[in-house]
């Protein structure tokens, strides 16, 4: 495969996983104010909030809290992802459904992405995004329902590797759980499978920062490739996934980057320098990992998992599930295995 295409595939690859449940794929039609793509829970409450990262960003989040709260301080966790997508779509489901068992959840979106701020918008960046996971972990800190020792993160494809990035940096951090992971500075800097030679490589980087200065000269951003807005047929099957969720009404949400834009060209400049998982086996707090079996994208959790070290590691994959059944169908997503997980690590 050309370098173009490998290049082209990787930013599409920005996060292009499915959000939705079968049996949850849809906006509370007798709620006119509710904007997620999935129905919404009588078991929560929801309210949003905004906090700001550590670069002064302001991100916007939606907190989940179960109706019914337990005595005393709750465990908390904070989820994001996936990249180009919004809280409304696959970080909320998972963030309503784990307060439906008793956390205290916050989706949020990413900086410069859905309704966080930070200029210029739709720009990825391996530091700031890292850092987006530990200031939802500042912000539930401050909550007087959350014991400020017990919370946890998920992150889903690729923020599945952000969020190792950030167990590693952030100790407050107890608990990670990434579900089809992504790592992003692998596949931007080395194609699918890592099929990009060293000279593609620096042909893109030649490419990137040509379009760096053209960007400047016109005080623009290029856009990258996103998902087309029609199929043809040819192109590769996880690709006809993600068009079949946030291209229809099944996900389709306006603020969402898979959905409705495109990341800006440049942004893959960073993600090629900076390997974001090169202190994975530094993580003391448990991971677990789950992933389909026969997704196009387990390689990157199956080799990720390797880097981990000690008795703090699981890799949980999922018997014929492919990459998008684990965004969209709560009765293949292991739930229960993530309920227990958090309840006996966050402590």
């Amino acid at each position: 495969m050309k370098m173009r295409t490998l290049c082209a595939l990787s930013m599409t690859a920005f996060g292009l996983v499915f959000a939705a449940s079968d049996n949850a794929c849809a906006a509370d039609g007798n709620n006119a104010e509710w904007d997620k793509v999935f129905a919404k829970s009588d078991k929560v409450d929801v309210k949003k909030i905004s906090f700001k990262n550590r670069f002064g960003i302001e991100l916007v989040g939606d907190l989940y809290e179960p109706k019914d709260k337990p005595e005393g301080k709750l465990q908390a966790i904070a989820v994001s992802g996936p990249f180009g997508a919004v809280k409304e779509q696959s970080s909320g489901l998972y963030a309503q459904t784990l307060a439906e068992r008793g956390f205290v959840t916050l989706a949020f979106d990413p900086s410069f992405t859905g309704e966080s701020g930070g200029e210029v918008r739709n720009v990825a960046s391996p530091d700031i995004n890292t850092d987006d996971f530990s200031a939802a972990v500042d912000y539930l800190t401050t909550l007087p329902e959350v014991d400020e020792n017990k919370i946890g993160i998920v992150g889903i494809c690729g923020w599945g590797g952000f969020a190792l990035n950030a167990a590693a940096q952030d100790t407050r951090i107890k608990a990670t759980v990434t579900s089809i992971m992504y790592d992003m500075t692998r596949v931007t800097a080395h194609g699918y499978n890592d099929s990009m030679s060293a000279e593609d490589l620096y042909k893109m980087r030649q490419e990137l920062n040509n379009q760096r200065t053209a960007d400047y000269k016109n005080g623009t951003f290029a856009e990258a490739a996103g998902l087309p807005d029609k199929l043809t047929g040819e192109e590769p099957q996880f690709v006809k996934d993600y068009y079949g969720y946030y291209k229809t009404p099944l996900g389709f949400h306006p603020r969402s980057i898979n959905s409705n834009g495109h990341w800006n060209t440049t942004s893959a400049l960073s993600l090629i320098t900076q390997p974001i998982l090169a202190y994975a086996d530094t993580i003391k707090t448990p991971v677990l990992m789950i992933h389909g079996e026969k997704a196009h994208s387990r390689y990157f959790s199956e080799d990720a998992f390797k880097k981990l070290t000690g008795d703090n590691k699981e890799l949980m994959i999922i018997p014929n599930a492919n990459h998008v059944d684990l965004y969209h169908n709560t009765d293949i997503i292991p739930f229960d295995k993530m309920e227990q997980f958090f309840k006996d690590n966050l402590k």
